[in-house]
């Protein structure tokens, strides 16, 4: 996979997929290693943002599937509970 794939890849909007994460880490593991070109270190940085921009959307979805139980009794989505600004 190239930084030019990489980048056709974030711009269509496909998914993370099993090739995407192992070229995550053979770039982890080279760079640890021997250090990476300034291409290799912007196809990793791409793919952070990628990766992680996957995990932050898959946690959202969880959290739309989360309950909270008020004090007075009362269940209410956990966005609706928590996303509020409380004054101090």
């Amino acid at each position: 996979m190239t930084f030019c794939d990489v980048c056709d890849i974030i711009l269509s909007g496909d998914i993370m997929d099993k090739a995407m994460l192992n070229r995550i880490n053979e770039l982890a593991k080279k760079k640890r290693e021997q250090g990476l070109s300034a291409d290799e270190l912007a196809e990793q940085k791409k793919l952070y943002k990628l990766y992680l921009g996957e995990i932050r959307a898959q946690f959202d979805n969880t959290l739309d599937n989360v309950s909270v139980k008020e004090k007075d009794g009362s269940v209410v989505p956990f966005k609706q509970a928590y996303g509020k600004k409380t004054d101090k």
